[in-house]
């Protein structure tokens, strides 16, 4: 014990107070101030008796380790300092040795840590119950379930990256042994608003970032969906991407996770294809068109969503496009059917959009109760964990605020009720008398939310189901007639004259005054949010789906079960849920985790003395100190508060032989402390001011300071006898071994020096023997060297006089082939003329040319200019000749061709030839169009009837007339248009009526920009402030681009003598009114074959997609 109580004692060492209700003096400052101490040394945690307050680090510690785990395991809560594994192990080991049933409530804000808490106490709860395969499984289970319910349930907020939206209770069934069985979760009000809008600075739930980012590209296919998040409505862009979040990572977590709970494959899919459904709904828009009787109604503007969305749910088209449109009502025997406008087919498409996420959200968390739910018929102990949203107090607080606020009223009512029915019990169990706690009750609060008569949830409802015109206003002026009298409600608009004036009060806002402080709430969107209408139209679209999972979630939708009932409100669901939470958190043992956020900046080291005060303010735990010491601050067993403080006393210390309650009594006696500051208990000492405990805890300090002094003393002496005795024997084997040592010395000198001499012996031997040998050997190689010099000699003499012979018969042959020459000369000399050979060779030389010409002759080439072939060369000295001769012949074949050209012919062929000049290597397009003539007029305007007005209308040649696709800047979709160049503008006239749409001086156009691409888009830049720009630059497409920007040049040259820009880039800006907008070209497969298209991106980029 001595052991134990030196090692774990919670007062040991101790940074500030770690139990606040031993701080002294107990204020708020006082509170911060300790709380902010612990938190600069990484002391996160405090308590208050059992309840256990962590302040948020934000970064990580090494204090949850399986060593933090072992040593926290079996030990009592105030053996060690406080730790949210001290709770989970105190209410383990009540469920398992006391067959108490157990809950651990976790509160605070968002972002505090309240899922990490969860997370902490679930995974301490895994690692010290029992082992076994089949245990493992079910642990694993229980484990895993969080990652998907995080997934789909949580998403980024301001104020925390991993919020979650929605409230979980989760009961962990055990045996009687301590080990899991299994569990059941709960889910509560999933913020299924923020599927189709989310705040500035937030996204949408994680679910969605992770299949785009994680997704293979093949499955993403099969979910008809593209990685890049601005294609989707319902995604903000602004906060698409976290800091230190991996997307991709977590979707394989995610998709890992489900399998290990037990998802089939099939059920997997599923759920995916459900997801990209309600992705894809915001991408549904509607346009406004009028009926023959004046209604207005919606139409969908592009119905490639709608078919995608069909495609993956198995609905027909038909029908779901329709109940986008229309919508049914019932009423008994008759049905009438309304057409929607715009605004209401938005809401429609949202509030499918909302419910189909709702119900997959719900469809998951039963499918995983029944996955991890127990599979014996045993009696159970229960363990629940509540992971539940906090307070919230918002700018702008709206329906779903209040809701959650009115959730953590309920959680502090039964907080307070069960915190002081723990403390009356226990003094009652120790024989201690109980006195009245003044504390505030929050019921009043409680009242005027739930009443069924006159609270404000009630009368949303009546509001709701009441006939006639129903608002947010009338709702208001409703709750100002009910509650104006209530001192927790506060509005502008009631009768209460206090608030007339309160310019911080809106008209159209209310006020509740919270046990946590006063939030104003937005009345706008209260009754909508309740009521929550989806319409019948789609449930029964939904249901008609071949999709299983769709069809189930939708069991309104089948017409053999319609039921006119009006479905119940949100507000009535979620006050029910609230009910039976709250039964059956009171029949449980509760344990509570109360976390601060220290900053909103999510940064480390920060402590905000503000925030951290209003939220000591809203959980209430400076009352919940005073509730703990108005009777006793602090109290403790017999047998451990003995051991801590035996030395005091002499009669105590080192042993006591009686019973510790008697020990204790003798203890506190010698101390003499006063009898008012203490009470002895059954089983416990109570101790009224923590000043009495500090004093103590002084007196022990400074007896252990004389402890120590004491050991230390004795400790010297026995360390110095022993060292004496150690060296005395020491000495003795030392001397032993230097005498040995010195011997071995001696001997190892003696037998060196005889190996010295006998080396020195042998290598003289060795030496002289060596001389011997040596002497012999040169006298051997000497005769050898005679006898070779003697045998070179002999050969050389033998070489020389062969060679001399060889001269001689040499000499001889030589003289007589010139006597023999000479006498051939002296005969033949008469029968060849001077210069004869020069004349030969001219003559050959003549030859060869003569024969060169008539071979060149007959294989001379066609006239083609075209043709390269040409006559192989036939002798080398001929090689220059025969290159001008091919040079000279292609120049008169081409003179001879173009003289055959018509005036017509040549001007065509000099624009083909400026074409080639402006997209030679430099349009991918430009050699599909070598080949092709450029005709000019295309439409033939002076022939065609059609066109007669458009011909009236232009006076002037017409260089070229042919049909472009001019591309709107709003959604990159391409109108028809006739295109128009004479010798002074550019015309751009309507194709179907022939009316002239705009009309440009050639002197206004400034540039004209393309792609190096295979496409026919081009810009015409036109100049800034001229008439002609009002409406900015054209973007236009062609099948003739490189005709039409070729005589545009052309004609733009002739008229104003200024060569006209001609830009290829595959981006570049084109000015649309007022906006610049960037056009983008890419290589991509496409849909309509090797059709480029063009689509609108955002409000500044326009994406053109050339196969």
């Amino acid at each position: 014990m001595a052991k134990m109580e030196v090692k774990t004692s919670l007062l040991d060492n101790m940074i500030g107070v770690g139990d606040m209700v031993l701080l002294e003096p107990l204020n708020e400052d006082s509170f911060i101030n300790n709380l902010k101490k612990r938190f600069d040394h990484n002391e996160v945690y405090v308590s208050i008796w059992k309840i256990v307050i962590p302040v948020k680090p934000f970064i990580s510690l090494p204090i949850y380790t399986p060593e933090k785990v072992e040593e926290y395991r079996n030990r009592n809560f105030y053996e060690l300092s406080p730790h949210i594994f001290a709770l989970s192990d105190e209410a383990y080991r009540s469920l398992r040795d006391q067959d108490k049933d157990q809950c651990i409530l976790i509160t605070g804000e968002s972002g505090a840590g309240k899922t990490e808490a969860s997370k902490l106490v679930m995974s301490y709860v895994a690692a010290v119950c029992g082992k076994g395969a089949e245990v493992n499984q079910v642990k694993e289970q229980l484990l895993q379930s969080n990652p998907v319910l995080e997934a789909f349930g949580n998403a980024k907020t301001v104020r925390n990256d991993n919020s979650s939206r929605f409230g979980k209770y989760m009961d962990i069934e055990f045996d009687f042994k301590g080990d899991p069985l299994g569990g059941v979760i709960s889910n509560y009000l999933l913020e299924k608003s923020r599927v189709v809008k989310q705040p500035r600075g937030e996204r949408n739930f994680h679910i969605f970032y992770q299949i785009l980012s994680g997704a293979s590209e093949d499955f993403l296919c099969k979910l008809k969906l593209e990685q890049d998040f601005s294609r989707y409505n319902y995604l903000g862009l602004d906060s698409a991407k976290v800091n230190g979040v991996d997307d991709a990572a977590n979707f394989r977590t995610v998709r890992n996770a489900m399998q290990i709970v037990g998802f089939m494959d099939h059920e997997t899919q599923s759920v995916f294809e459900v997801v990209a459904a309600v992705l894809k709904l915001g991408n549904i828009e509607f346009k406004p068109e009028s009926r023959v009787n004046g209604l207005d109604e919606s139409k969908i503007k592009d119905k490639n969503e709608l078919k995608e969305i069909c495609e993956l749910t198995g609905i027909d088209q038909s029908v779901l496009e329709r109940a986008f449109s229309f919508r049914t009502v019932e009423a008994k025997q008759e049905k009438v059917s309304t057409t929607l406008n715009v605004a209401q087919a938005y809401y429609a498409r949202d509030a499918l959009a909302k419910n189909l996420y709702s119900r997959l959200f719900s469809w998951l968390v039963t499918r995983i109760n029944e996955s991890i739910k127990a599979q014996t018929k045993v009696r159970k102990k229960v363990m629940g964990v509540l992971d539940i949203y906090g307070f919230e107090i918002f700018e702008d607080n709206s329906f779903e605020q209040f809701i959650i606020n009115y959730c953590n009223e309920k959680l502090q009512q039964i907080f307070i009720e069960l915190t002081l029915k723990e403390e009356q019990e226990e003094y009652i169990r120790e024989g201690i008398e109980w006195t009245h706690i003044e504390y505030f009750n929050n019921a009043i609060i409680c009242d005027l939310i739930e009443n069924n008569q006159t609270g404000i949830l009630a009368m949303l409802d009546e509001e709701c189901l009441r006939p006639g015109t129903v608002t947010d206003d009338t709702f208001l002026e409703k709750l100002n007639q009910v509650c104006a009298t209530h001192q927790h409600f506060e509005s502008r608009m009631s009768k209460c004259s206090r608030f007339l004036n309160d310019t911080s009060l809106p008209h159209s806002c209310f006020r509740i005054q919270h046990y946590a402080g006063k939030v104003m709430y937005q009345v706008e969107g209260f009754v909508d949010k309740n009521n929550d209408l989806l319409y019948r139209d789609l449930s029964q679209a939904m249901w008609k789906a071949n999709h299983s999972l769709i069809k189930a979630l939708f069991p309104e939708g089948n017409p053999a079960k319609i039921n006119l009932k009006r479905p119940p409100t949100a507000g009535s669901q979620f006050k029910a849920s609230v009910a039976t939470l709250m039964k059956n958190l009171q029949t449980k043992n509760p344990n509570y985790i109360r976390c601060i956020k220290p900053n909103d900046k999510k940064a480390a080291h920060i402590f905000n003395d503000a925030l951290v005060c209003h939220q000591i303010r809203y959980l209430g735990l400076l009352e919940n100190v005073r509730v703990r010491r108005a009777g006793y601050a602090f109290r403790q067993a017999y047998e451990p508060c003995l051991e801590r403080y035996k030395m005091l006393c002499k009669q105590t210390w080192p042993h006591w032989r009686g019973p510790a309650r008697a020990g204790v009594e003798v203890l506190f006696n010698e101390l003499e402390i006063p009898e008012e500051e203490f009470s002895f208990g059954r089983s416990k000492i109570f101790i009224r001011n923590p000043r009495t405990l500090f004093k103590l805890e002084d007196l022990r300090k400074q007896r252990l300071e004389d402890l120590a002094t004491l050991i230390e003393k004795i400790y010297r002496g026995w360390k110095c006898r022993t060292r004496f005795l150690l060296m005395k024997k020491s000495q003795i084997v030392i001397a032993s071994w230097y005498r040995r040592y010195a011997q071995q010395k001696k001997y190892q000198k003696i037998k060196s020096s005889a190996i010295i001499v006998q080396s020195y012996i042998r290598g003289w031997k060795a030496r002289k023997l060596l001389r011997e040998l040596k002497h012999q050997k040169r006298c051997n190689e000497a005769a050898t060297i005679i006898a070779a010099y003697w045998h070179g000699t002999q050969a050389r003499r033998e070489l020389k006089r062969l060679k001399e012979e060889a001269r001689r018969k040499h000499a001889v042959a030589v003289i007589w082939a010139y006597w023999l020459g000479l006498k051939v000369r002296r005969e033949y000399r008469k029968f060849f003329r001077a210069n004869a050979g020069r004349k030969i060779y001219e003559f050959t030389l003549q030859r060869l040319m003569q024969k060169y010409f008539l071979e060149m002759k007959n294989k001379m080439p066609s006239l083609s200019p075209i043709d390269k072939n040409w006559p192989a060369r036939p002798y080398l000295f001929l090689d220059s000749t025969h290159k001008e001769l091919k040079r000279i012949f292609h120049l008169w074949r081409c003179k001879k061709y173009r003289d055959q050209f018509t005036d017509q012919q040549k001007l065509i062929y000099e624009e083909k030839l400026e074409a080639s000049e402006l997209f030679k290597d430099k349009k991918a397009l430009y050699p599909a169009s070598v080949g092709q003539p450029f005709q000019g007029a295309y439409l033939e305007i002076s022939k065609n009837p059609k066109y007669k007005k458009l011909k009236d209308a232009v006076d002037e040649k017409i260089i070229i007339a042919e049909v472009v696709n001019k591309i709107n800047r709003a959604n990159g979709k391409a109108t028809s248009r006739i295109f128009l160049l004479t010798k002074n503008n550019v015309l751009l006239a309507d194709q179907k009526s022939g009316n002239i749409k705009s009309e440009v001086p050639l002197g206004d156009v400034t540039k004209v920009s393309m792609s190096s691409q295979n496409d026919g888009f081009f810009a015409v830049h036109l100049k800034e402030g001229s008439g002609a720009a009002g409406k900015g630059d054209f973007l236009l497409s062609s099948d003739h681009l490189i005709e039409m920007a070729t005589k545009l040049y052309r004609t733009t040259l002739s008229q104003t003598k200024q060569k006209l820009n001609i830009e290829i880039s595959d981006e570049f800006l084109v000015q649309f009114r007022q906006d610049k907008v960037c056009v983008k070209f890419i290589q991509g497969s496409q849909k309509n074959g090797n059709i480029p298209t063009c689509k609108r991106k955002n409000n500044r980029l326009l994406e053109v997609a050339v196969p």
